[in-house]
């Protein structure tokens, strides 16, 4: 649909996988399109059984067919990673009138039937794989608690609950599903969207910037008590967000380079001057966690598995102290200035009328594409930096839709901002999808900053073949330790808490899971 197979803020609306994930464990599934599911101890096969009782919202019966059939039309019409997934499979059957079987090949790890179990299924009668890939306005049919009422191409998508929903009753969806309609409306930029919220035509305002949420929220219906701002804790790692290198580049193919433009994000300053001192740095991929290779030497394990690889990690790297630098906060610090620019010129580079000179003597520059106002500012904090040392920075403004398009072909130089990425406390076969060498060949992928090494592409095997948690955590921790040593983006900032404002005709749970707020478990009081 419009919002993806599965909608980022909503989960799925439309389209359902056979189990579902529950928000306060770290990787629990539990059933949904299918009951119930069988696995060998190894992983080597896992059979579902369906739930005789599911149907999609034309009431026909969710069937094994079903599964059988989006699975040939991922492999065949489907992106990444949705159209990766057959290659792992040796074999796939209907074992019954509301059962089929997976059967693995050696490409697959213990994590992926949890994987096949969480891919959205979609109905065989009411799709034509020839034409799944193009685009149409029409509803589509799908499982999910909602049906589409409403399409207007770059205005808004209506959501409208399905009252014969199969599924109301299954376990893991009690507390679910509590809007009758759910409206997704989209505005030019963060101001129209902000006082379409102050007017009441949304519900809720997720903006995480703090100085502009003390800003935005000074008007009469936040004074009055109709306006309710509330802060969420969390237990996962915190969205990893900064300026991504293209290292397909040869700019930006070397670590020490990128080390240097690593270290002139000023951060201190922007903390400062434009958040309240309210955010942190990010320093690692899994921060905040016992995944993250920050405060944590190497131990034996993390160094048998960077053994084939020396040199990939520096020494502070290794033993957990290494920091970003931390500046005066002036915007000019000359120590860290200084620091950087003698990491380029040891590698060649060299001012000369006030240009830095790649070793080839060419000016050395580079574009940034920003998506937002927001980008825009925090790539021109990183320009002013830049400046100082000969580096000219162009910032390139596009829309979502041009930027996504770009990102699947690769085509950019630097990324700032849409290159976050949520990250958990249960990382696998995703970040093959990220890191690894074959994603970073292949058009569509996630790995925009195009790694390629093989030291990573061996941490993330081994953090897929781990059978216990000492192996799992030490697999994933060199994982934290070549990233960072690898210099792929410069790392910013990140809030320790989710913020939202809402209208106070909104409720929510009291508990808080792990992940944090759910939306699809908070209801609209009664009138």
């Amino acid at each position: 649909t419009a919002r993806g197979m599965m909608d980022t803020i909503f989960g799925n609306l439309v389209f359902e996988p056979l189990m579902q994930r529950n928000a306060d464990e770290a990787f629990t599934l539990y059933g949904l399109l299918a009951e119930s599911a069988d696995m060998d101890p190894e992983r080597k096969s896992i059979e579902f059984h369906l739930n005789p009782r599911a149907k999609w919202s034309d009431g026909q019966p969710v069937t094994p067919e079903d599964v059988l059939f989006s699975y040939d039309v991922y492999t065949d019409k489907g992106r990444p990673p949705y159209s990766d997934r057959m290659a792992r499979v040796a074999k796939l059957e209907k074992t019954g009138d509301h059962s089929v079987r997976f059967t693995f090949n050696d490409k697959a790890d213990r994590e992926f039937p949890l994987i096949i179990a969480l891919t959205p299924i979609i109905p065989k009668h009411a799709f034509d794989k020839e034409t799944f890939d193009r685009t149409t306005l029409k509803p589509v049919i799908g499982s999910g608690p909602y049906t589409i009422a409403q399409v207007q191409p770059g205005q808004r998508i209506v959501f409208k609950r399905n009252p014969d929903y199969w599924g109301k009753d299954v376990p893991a969806k009690r507390g679910f599903d509590n809007y009758d309609q759910i409206t997704i409306e989209y505005f030019l930029n963060a101001n129209a969207k902000l006082e379409a919220f102050k007017k009441g035509l949304c519900a809720i305002d997720d903006d995480s910037d703090p100085v502009k949420r003390e800003r935005d929220l000074d008007f009469p219906a936040f004074h009055k008590g109709d306006v309710i701002a509330e802060t969420f804790d969390t237990g996962i790692p915190p969205v990893v967000t900064g300026f991504l290198f293209n290292t397909r580049l040869p700019k930006f193919a070397n670590p020490v380079v990128r080390r240097a433009l690593g270290m002139l994000y000023d951060f201190e300053w922007a903390n400062k001057n434009l958040f309240g001192g309210k955010y942190t740095r990010t320093m690692s991929y899994w921060q905040n966690s016992e995944l993250s290779a920050l405060g944590h030497p190497a131990d034996d394990r993390e160094k048998a598995l960077l053994a084939p690889y020396p040199g990939r990690v520096p020494a502070d790297v290794m033993d957990g102290t290494w920091r970003p630098p931390v500046t005066d906060g002036s915007g000019q610090d000359r120590r860290v200035l200084k620091a950087a620019f003698d990491l380029l010129k040891s590698v060649g580079y060299h001012v000369q009328n006030g240009t830095m000179l790649d070793p080839e003597g060419k000016p050395f520059g580079f574009e940034i594409l920003t998506a937002s106002q927001d980008e825009e500012r925090l790539a021109g904090i990183y320009q002013r930096t830049l400046e100082k040392i000969g580096i000219n920075l162009t910032i390139r403004s596009l829309d979502g839709d041009q930027i996504q398009s770009r990102k699947q072909r690769f085509d950019f130089e630097v990324l700032v901002g849409s290159s976050g990425f949520n990250n958990s406390l249960s990382p696998g076969i995703e970040q093959s999808g990220r890191w690894s060498s074959t994603a970073a060949r292949t058009e569509g992928s996630f790995n925009l900053a195009g790694v390629a090494d093989p030291a990573v592409d061996a941490a993330i095997e081994a953090m897929l073949r781990a059978r216990s948690k000492e192996d799992y955590v030490a697999a994933v921790r060199v994982l934290d330790r070549l990233l960072i040593s690898g210099n792929y983006m410069v790392p910013m900032q990140y809030n320790t808490q989710q913020w939202i404002a809402y209208w106070n005709y909104l409720e929510h749970p009291q508990k808080t899971p792990i992940f944090g707020y759910q939306l699809p478990t908070w209801w609209r009081k009664p009138n």
